[in-house]
């Protein structure tokens, strides 16, 4: 069942024709402008296969608590609807059950804001056990003050048996403890999701082979990406939430005889915090990684402010502290830029340490990229002198897929060895 079919009476079909509303509350801090706002959230709807018919843009002075909009402004949008035959009312904000259910009354059409939308896509495209927790963790979380919106005709008293209610719980109140105890059972399902997660971030904290994470906000190019230099088969579309699930798939870094890259969910402005508190556990990856490759559309007109909400929810899973893994910016989509703005763009991107640019459709820089990458997975390394048995083999081959090995020596039943190894490699050869 789809998360709309759960979130209204009718339930929402591919094709649906669909009013887009932007709130616009220009002043707010915003840096994006409203086209480019309005284009994202066109690109949501698309992503499940809403057609958008008309698209509209509302000034907003003074949010209303009862409907958002000014009573003009509703009834000027169930006019629009009504002209264009569309039967869904997306608002591309935050809206409160009761806003939600206002709206819907007057303008006689289904409404949906961002952050139901938001679900809705990743309910389509989770794809492992734990996504699809996840996704309904998030769901349940935002519908559990909804129900008033679609049920009231559940607010009836009755009286109960069983599990099913005691006398004088109405029917409403049954259903919210009903959906508090689902989450609760996702919730410790996921926590020991957690911890296995937790153990298998140790074993490969053990293995021999540096991890590398994609991040970056939607559609940026990091499935491409990450299939040209896996050469996986990981779907990537130019579709915003193309890739959902974390993906991992060996890479080939020179120096390193195996890497491991990590393909993960992409950012989005306001990402609702249901979802950030039920993907944490996936976006815990992200903190276990040698090194963190910040995929940027460089040709997107809001790349500066796609760029700081990324690094918003770094910040929030505390990778911007001390101590948190070295990271490299990608300034993806060289190939859609036009001759002098791709000429200074390569210009500055060659000027700043942290900075390649490529593009991950034709493969330009991606040998400057992977060598880039051996450079700070070494990071700053120091030689260190081992004394191993020459039993432990397991801990030699160690040595020489994460470190540099400048010299070894046997002497009876042990071998030295001296090997440049980066400070996070060194603390966990010695916890082997």
């Amino acid at each position: 069942m789809s998360g709309f079919e759960r979130s209204s009476e009718g339930g929402i079909a591919r094709g649906e024709r669909a009013l887009l509303v932007l709130p616009d509350r220009s002043g707010e801090g915003n840096s994006r402008s409203v086209d480019a706002r309005l284009d994202e959230a066109g690109g949501l709807a698309a992503a499940i296969g809403i057609d958008v018919v008309a698209r509209r843009a509302v000034r907003i002075r003074q949010p209303r608590p009862a409907t958002l909009f000014g009573k003009g402004q509703a009834e000027e949008l169930a006019g629009l609807a009504e002209d264009h035959q569309a039967g869904l009312l997306i608002v591309d904000a935050a809206l409160t059950p009761v806003q939600q259910k206002n709206l819907e009354e007057q303008t006689k059409a289904k409404v949906i804001d961002r952050t139901g939308l938001i679900l809705e896509i990743f309910g389509e495209r989770a794809a492992t056990a734990e996504g699809r927790l996840q996704v309904e963790l998030a769901h349940l979380d935002y519908q559990a003050g909804r129900l008033v919106r679609s049920w009231t005709h559940l607010e009836r008293q009755r009286g109960g048996f069983g599990f099913l209610g005691g006398p004088g719980e109405t029917q409403i109140e049954a259903d919210r403890r009903l959906i508090r105890d689902r989450m609760a059972r996702i919730r410790k399902e996921l926590e020991q999701v957690r911890r296995t997660r937790g153990l298998h971030r140790d074993r490969r904290q053990r293995a021999p082979w540096p991890i590398i994470a994609l991040v970056g906000y939607t559609n940026a190019g990091k499935s491409t990406l990450f299939n040209r230099m896996t050469r996986a088969d990981v779907f990537a579309e130019n579709l915003l939430f193309a890739t959902l699930d974390p993906t991992m798939r060996e890479v080939k870094i020179p120096g390193f005889d195996k890497a491991i890259l990590s393909d993960t969910v992409g950012f989005v402005s306001n990402l609702p915090t249901e979802l950030i508190a039920a993907f944490r556990a996936t976006l815990e990856e992200v903190s276990s990684a040698d090194l963190i490759l910040h995929v940027r559309d460089i040709s997107h007109p809001d790349t500066e402010a796609q760029k700081a909400d990324v690094e918003g929810v770094l910040a929030s899973l505390d990778l911007d502290e001390q101590g948190a893994p070295p990271r490299l910016e990608l300034w993806n989509k060289i190939d859609l830029l036009d001759g002098d703005e791709r000429e200074a763009t390569l210009n500055e991107a060659e000027r700043r340490d942290e900075v390649v640019a490529i593009s991950a459709v034709t493969g330009t820089g991606l040998d400057e990229l992977r060598n880039d990458i051996a450079v700070r997975l070494r990071g700053q390394a120091a030689v260190h002198h081992v004394r191993l048995p020459l039993a432990e083999g397991g801990k030699l081959a160690w040595l020489h897929s994460r470190g540099e090995v400048l010299d070894s020596r046997s002497e009876g039943e042990t071998i030295d060895v001296a090997v440049r190894l980066s400070p996070e490699n060194w603390t966990r050869f010695q916890s082997l």
